[in-house]
């Protein structure tokens, strides 16, 4: 019987105990290798665009010669404004990608001795990252499609007879939404959160290419994707997988989802429910990678990605 991959050495190429020890410096230079990659880590500035910058002797900041701009490493990034040392943040990085199903929030504050209100923002910040290298993908070639509903649990009555029949709409809590899955065969995975199943027929239109061969199950919710697609269906009321027809791909998906909602996080908020649904997308695309590249994907996507209007002051503007 061949070894899983993620039992394999092939798999461990990143060291928590060697990020750990990094120091500032190491870490700065680690990051700013990333942030400007394109210019061989020399500072570009993040006001005009200018490579005429220059380092302080002082303190690590820089200084642009056209625009008189000073920046940091980190500046224009989610990491801006940051509290803490550089060497945290990579570190937080770290641990976010070795949870195969996710990171805890309050895990993160207690490896990194914050609060629980920073790791949880932190946390946030990656996944919005992360969620970044998906804009504008297009799904081709033979794409699976399924729909998967969470949260809005309903505490069951303790007598029997009391108990009421929790597939009625008029007994449920109002708060379950849909969880919907594009996911191509042997390539990347798309997800979006809705009311409804058939509430996602337009983003499947948008991210899902023209004539794509399309596998959905028998619910009516996908008769709509017949007009663009080439859909082929199976009944899972009979069977899971007919003639090559399948959504196994997407159930893999939910599978890894509904194990961080109920292993990891015990409960995920509906208003979160999609930043969670893009994150376990991110790592089911990546599963097959080794940890040490996941680590430089997730940097690289920090490095690049602005400013999180979201996330920065989440906690100021006392949010729930």
């Amino acid at each position: 019987m061949s070894q899983h991959f993620l039992l394999s050495a092939k798999a461990r190429t990143l060291s928590v105990v060697r990020v750990a020890r990094m120091t500032e410096e190491e870490a700065r230079t680690a990051f700013r290798a990333i942030r400007w990659s394109d210019t061989d880590g020399e500072p570009v500035c993040p006001q005009c665009g200018s490579w005429a910058c220059y380092e302080y002797a002082s303190r690590p900041v820089f200084k642009c010669k056209g625009c008189g701009h000073q920046f940091s490493v980190t500046s224009g990034t989610i990491f801006a404004s940051r509290k803490m040392p550089l060497r945290t943040y990579l570190l937080a990085i770290a641990l976010f990608v070795n949870g195969a199903k996710g990171q805890p929030a309050l895990q993160m504050a207690r490896h990194l001795d914050c609060q629980y209100k920073t790791a949880y923002v932190l946390c946030h910040k990656l996944r919005e990252a992360m969620a970044a290298e998906q804009h504008g993908t297009e799904l081709t070639g033979t794409v699976e499609v399924d729909g998967a509903y969470f949260g809005g649990y309903v505490k069951p009555e303790n007598v029997k007879a009391e108990r009421r029949d929790l597939r009625l709409a008029e007994h449920r809590s109002g708060k379950r939404k849909v969880v919907v899955a594009m996911r191509e065969r042997k390539g990347r995975t798309l997800a979006g959160v809705f009311e409804h199943e058939a509430d996602s027929l337009d983003m499947i239109r948008r991210r899902v290419a023209s004539g794509t061969i399309v596998h959905a199950d028998e619910a009516s919710s996908w008769d709509g994707l017949h007009a663009r697609y080439d859909v082929h269906r199976v009944n899972h009321s009979i069977r899971f997988y007919d003639d090559g027809v399948c959504t196994n791909q997407a159930e893999s998906y939910f599978s890894r989802l509904r194990r961080a909602e109920i292993g990891v996080h015990h409960h995920i908020s509906g208003r979160y429910l999609a930043c969670y649904a893009r994150e376990m997308a991110w790592r089911e695309d990546h599963r097959r990678e080794a940890n040490g590249e996941q680590f430089m994907s997730v940097m690289g996507a920090a490095a690049r990605h602005g400013v999180s209007r979201q996330w920065k002051g989440y906690w100021q503007r006392a949010a729930n």
